[in-house]
């Protein structure tokens, strides 16, 4: 299985340096991974390093914790955009979610999503799955599908567990074919990202790219 399409090259760490971006990119050049997801901090650089390439640009929105308002999340993603990001992986508002607050959620992704297609780009909504029951995972999948959302994926990384087999299925089999899956957190070896892309994932979130190609 051809890997490299499917990895979103991933460096997410608060100290990240623009060196260290600056040779994530260039790996993903060499690799031709699907995107390199990077800190907003850093958007207007890794654009700088792949505007004329394939690889796209990714960054993150209310990233980790998704408690950030919904109109501060909006104003994120224009700036993200302004600066060349191609893809936004937003983190949803997780406390709603354990309130059942589902016509807050249900605004919160249809504005992300209005956000993004504006302007003809890519939006990814990060369920945090490992925090979430399998009743309120098919929910939000549910409420994805209405906000026509391009991407659902699982985990941020950071809080609890990261992507599963099982957690993929789910989700595959409750979103429409037209909505794709990305998994992330944990994905360190190549049998598990051929597991998770057999499962249903379209893109997998690592920052371990390069070890998944070797094998």
């Amino acid at each position: 299985m051809d890997l490299a399409h499917f990895i979103d090259h991933t460096l997410l760490k608060p100290d990240c340096t623009l060196s260290e971006i600056k040779q994530l990119c260039e790996e993903a050049l060499q690799h031709q991974f699907a995107a390199v997801c990077v800190p907003p901090y850093y958007v207007k650089d890794a654009n700088n390093v792949l505007e004329k390439s394939e690889v796209k640009v990714s960054t993150v929105i209310g990233f980790p914790m998704g408690y950030a308002s919904t109109p501060s999340k909006v104003e994120e993603i224009k700036r993200a955009i302004d600066e060349g990001a191609d893809e936004m992986d937003a983190v949803i508002n997780i406390c709603a979610v354990k309130n059942q607050n589902w016509n807050f959620i249900r605004n919160e992704m249809e504005s992300l999503a209005t956000a993004c297609h504006m302007r003809g780009k890519i939006l990814k909504i990060i369920l945090e799955t490992g925090l979430m029951s399998e009743a309120e995972i098919i929910k939000l999948c549910e409420i994805a599908t209405d906000a026509q959302t391009d991407y659902v994926k699982t985990s941020t990384g950071y809080l609890g567990q990261g992507a599963t087999v099982e957690v993929v299925r789910l989700m595959r089999k409750v979103l429409p074919a037209a909505i794709k899956i990305k998994a992330s957190g944990g994905i360190r070896d190549r049998q598990f990202a051929e597991q998770l892309v057999a499962a249903g994932a379209n893109r997998l979130g690592s920052s371990s790219g390069i070890a998944i190609l070797a094998g």
